[in-house]
This record gives structure tokens, C-alpha cells and sequence, in this order.
């Protein structure tokens, strides 16, 4: 296997890695756990970023190219749009769940 080979299945089991890290600290209800896995989520970031870079240095990795101020602020606002609309729905479905509760009791 080539060395550009290895890098990149590093790289990719890196990121499915925090993927997962990501997941079990949003299910996560213990403080303790949560924080030994954002440590651990962290690392991993940095040791792929500093992997990425090697791979970038070698000629392994093209990045896209830099995204000009114009399309970084309408990535922005869609991003906040997006964020109202997960924030409103979950506003309802507390708003629901507290409705069902109360229905019960």
C-alpha cells in the first residue's frame, strides 16, 4: 500500500472516529464521560488537522479552493436559518411532550 494510500485511510477513519465521539457525547448524560470525550474528540481534531497538513505538504491532499467573504456570509445565514428552524421544532416538540405530560398526570 502506498504511503498516500495509508494517509488518506487515516485521515477517514479519523473523521468517522469523531463522528462517533460526537454522537456518544450528545447522548451522554454523565459530565465526567462527556468531557473525557470531547478531550478525546479534540485530539482527535488536532492529529487530523496536523495530518491533513503533512498530507497537504506532500501533495497527497488538494483543498478546495478559499471561499471568497460573500460566499462565507450566505453559508453563515443559511447556517443561522437552519439553526432557527431546528430551535423552533424543538421548541414545539418540548412544547408537545410538556402537552402529553401534563395529560397523563
Amino acid at each position: 500500500m502506498q504511503e498516500k494510500d495509508m494517509v488518506n485511510d487515516i485521515l477517514s477513519m479519523t473523521k468517522a472516529g469523531m463522528n462517533e465521539y460526537t454522537k456518544a457525547i450528545g447522548e451522554a448524560s454523565n459530565q465526567n464521560l462527556r468531557q473525557t470525550l470531547q478531550q478525546m474528540r479534540s485530539g482527535d481534531e488536532q492529529f487530523q488537522y496536523d495530518l491533513y497538513k503533512i498530507a497537504e505538504q506532500k501533495g497527497y491532499y488538494q483543498s478546495a479552493p478559499t471561499a471568497n467573504s460573500q460566499d462565507l456570509q450566505q453559508i453563515k445565514n443559511q447556517l443561522n436559518q437552519d439553526m432557527s428552524s431546528v430551535g423552533m421544532m424543538n421548541n414545539m416538540n418540548n412544547m408537545n411532550n410538556n402537552n402529553m405530560t401534563n395529560k397523563m398526570q
